[in-house]
């Protein structure tokens, strides 16, 4: 049985996963930076110099940045982030700019004074902006996370507190719950009985936003339009509808649709990855309401899990471990308990690990499709009593094990992978 604390934490891990996000996350990161610059000098800056974390520079290289009329790269969400300026509204403040915005974005773009360099750190995602106006200077960072702002300074002076994230409008703190609670047996214990109050909002603002971006990914003509090959129009298998809705979502929000996504582990695509085949699953077969809430309940939180010790960008691709967490989400649904949920885990993972991250693009939806596929066969192989056993690559006995596992993969061994996919991408 739970303790009361845990389910407590699983509950507030929840409630800071899941939040609203227009557009990829890390330009999105760029325009938050870029507004609060604007902010701390009380004018456009008239020079800005900023100095990004190859990963970063990567999923931003290629996505469209949404209200900006189809720009993409650094500098249309600098330019975005300035014109906006709605540093309060986070990761949805381009949701305030219009069509005769985009003329604005547009100009400023090519009269500031806009420098990009790649900045060596430690850390997967360090972002550092300095900007200038009328003879002022500002100095904004964030680290770790797409909102985490460290450090603003004027002219010398630390303004950082105005803008620090370290209160929500309930006055509670924003310290990040303990992660490293999470395990595969109290994740399915928490999922079977804990109350889902405090939770269900979240979930299905979960499900209403990521569904609505999957439905117009279908609808219309976004990126490579994986989602509507599979879909073919409903005729498709089950399976591949469940890959085709989930790949949908991100033709739409890759290609810079306007909608806003429910995120988990940082990302949107990971969002998308880890709710819409639950719940085109349950409609499909007339699953309730809170079965596949609490199916829900899994995928998001194993695949917070699996990121955990990953981190928040690698060269590891992240629609992985959500594609794992859905497929462990579909067996909940299908009557699995902690013992078939944790071999769905496992298989899915030896079928798929080691795919790489090669930045945000059109082909992210691709590989969303392959992760929920392997999700899919992780689960039927493991309620066909089916599993692959330690010795197998990377697999060792032990869920838990085989989790640690992919995070060194990720974290550790994929390391130089990542430093070549950055300079392939960047032409060095």
């Amino acid at each position: 049985m739970l303790s009361n604390e845990k389910i407590s934490t699983y509950k507030d891990i929840l409630n800071e996963e899941l939040r609203v996000a227009m557009g990829c996350t890390e330009p999105i990161a760029i325009a938050y930076a870029s507004a609060i610059a604007r902010d701390a000098l009380g004018a456009y800056p008239e020079e800005i110099k900023i100095s990004l974390s190859g990963n970063i520079i990567k999923n931003v290289k290629i996505v469209i940045v949404p209200s900006t009329g189809g720009m993409h790269g650094i500098e249309s969400a600098v330019a975005a982030g300035v014109v906006s300026g709605r540093y309060d509204l986070k990761l949805e403040l381009l949701s305030v700019l219009e069509q005769q915005d985009v003329d604005t974005v547009e100009k400023y773009k090519r009269t500031c004074q806009i420098s990009v360099e790649e900045l060596v750190s430690p850390c997967n995602f360090d972002l550092s902006i300095e900007a200038g106006a009328a003879g002022n200077k500002a100095h904004v960072k964030i680290t770790d996370y797409h909102t985490n702002v460290v450090a603003v300074f004027v002219n010398g002076c630390d303004v950082t507190e105005k803008y620090r994230n370290e209160r929500e409008e309930t006055g509670k703190s924003l310290k990040k719950a303990d992660r490293s609670l999470l395990n595969v047996e109290d994740i399915v214990d928490f999922a079977d009985n804990a109350d889902l109050e405090g939770i269900k909002d979240a979930l299905l603002m979960q499900i209403e936003m990521n569904m609505a971006i999957a439905s117009e990914g279908l609808r219309g003509d976004w990126g490579a339009t994986i989602g509507k090959i599979l879909y073919d129009n409903g005729e498709a298998p089950l399976k591949d509808k469940l890959k085709g809705y989930a790949a949908a979502g991100s033709d739409a929000r890759m290609s810079g649709c306007e909608l806003p996504v429910c995120i988990i582990s940082g990302s949107g695509n990971q969002g998308i990855t880890a709710s819409v085949p639950i719940v085109v699953y349950a409609k499909e077969n007339g699953i309730s309401e809170e079965k596949m809430l609490r199916a829900l309940v899994v995928s998001d939180l194993l695949t917070i899990h699996q990121k955990t010790g990953i981190g928040t960008l690698s060269a590891y691709c992240g629609a992985i471990s959500a594609g794992v967490g859905a497929g462990a989400g579909i067996c909940y649904m299908k009557g699995g308990g902690y013992h078939e949920i944790a071999h769905t885990l496992v298989n899915a993972v030896a079928i798929l690990s080691g795919t790489i991250c090669d930045g945000a693009k059109p082909s992210c939806a691709a590989k969303i499709a392959m992760a929920v596929e392997a999700g899919i066969v992780g689960c039927d192989m493991a309620l066909a009593n089916k599993q692959f056993y330690g010795g197998d690559g990377i697999v060792t006995k032990g869920v838990e094990n085989t989790i640690r596992n992919v995070g060194l993969l990720a974290r550790e061994g994929m390391s130089e992978t990542d430093k070549e996919i950055i300079k392939i991408m960047l032409g060095k």
